[in-house]
């Protein structure tokens, strides 16, 4: 049963050194990660690219883009009509006549007119409005794409400096480990009172 005992052991220690390390690892990775300061000092150029990118996507510049890409190729939005206030829509009835089928009539047939009138118009703006679909519709992934290889930049972890964060974790966790739980000796197997439990 010693035997057993032994070896289980070892097995318990080996997995509480081996999570240790991986602690270790997994805090020198996130320090390093999020060490804003020595990633300006190591490349200032890319610091404020990436500044000025993630700024931009606070700010909603890529929505901004879009609506100025919408207004060019479709032109400006036509604001709504100051007139046709309800009074001046019942005078304009009035002025049709009493017959109220009559009315009906001659606006259906005015509104058939003027459908027929526009209908090129319209043809030109929604295929316009095609246009500007598609073109969102190309643009949104690579605004995408490039946004998250922004945030990828920005969290990404240079191998020299997560070393450096590692041997300082460790340095750390030895100097912690060595004040808080002291190395406890084994006795020797063949020392007086060392017996195996039965």
């Amino acid at each position: 049963m010693g035997e057993g005992s032994d070896t289980a052991r070892a097995q318990v220690l080996a997995a509480r050194e081996a999570l240790g390390d991986e602690l270790e690892r997994l805090e020198a990775s996130a320090r390093t990660a999020v060490d804003v300061p020595a990633k300006v000092r190591r490349n200032p150029g890319r610091a404020a690219g990436v500044a000025a990118g993630a700024g931009f996507l606070l700010v909603g510049g890529p929505q901004k883009v879009f609506r100025r890409a919408k207004r060019v190729v479709l032109g400006p939005t036509e604001p709504l009509p100051k007139s046709m206030l309800p009074k001046e829509i019942d005078k304009a009835l009035g002025k049709l006549g009493d017959d109220g089928d009559k009315v009906r009539g001659t606006l259906e047939r005015e509104f058939s007119s003027y459908l027929e009138q526009t209908a090129p118009q319209r043809r030109e703006r929604d295929l316009g409005a095609v246009g500007a679909i598609l073109l969102s519709a190309l643009i949104r992934p690579l605004v995408q794409r490039y946004g998250k290889q922004l945030i990828d930049q920005l969290f990404s972890t240079d191998t020299a400096q997560f070393e450096e964060q590692l041997a300082k974790v460790r340095a750390r966790a030895k100097a912690d480990g060595a004040a808080v739980d002291p190395p406890v000796a084994e006795p020797p197997a063949d020392a007086p009172g060392a017996t195996d439990a039965p």
